[in-house]
């Protein structure tokens, strides 16, 4: 049986749209899932994390609603170093290298 990353599952064919989900759902669990943010509902909470992705594409000059593969990279970059100032660096890592299996079949 196949490891299921946020949703997409690394042993199919993986589109950039996936991971850019998947990244929202990582995201997600790790800042909003256990926190105060998180105390919102569920919605309120996942809709809070999808605009800090849309905001980290905008940044990095890439497009939410296209992702490449060159603009999940940027943005990947840009939400690790966003995430240190919120969790600890064991904490990102873990979740940059759950996306990272997911990039990588891009």
């Amino acid at each position: 049986m196949a490891i299921n990353i946020y949703g997409v599952d690394p042993e199919k064919e993986v589109a950039p749209i996936a991971v850019r989900d998947a990244i929202i759902e990582c995201f997600y669990k790790a800042h909003c899932a256990d926190s105060e943010v998180g105390s919102q509902d569920k919605e309120t909470s996942h809709t809070y994390c999808k605009d800090i992705i849309k905001k980290g594409f905008e940044d990095t000059g890439g497009d939410f609603e296209k992702p490449t593969k060159e603009s999940i990279q940027k943005l990947l970059n840009n939400l690790v170093e966003f995430s240190k100032n919120f969790r600890d660096q064991k904490t990102v890592q873990k979740h940059f290298q759950e996306i990272m299996q997911l990039y990588k079949k891009l």
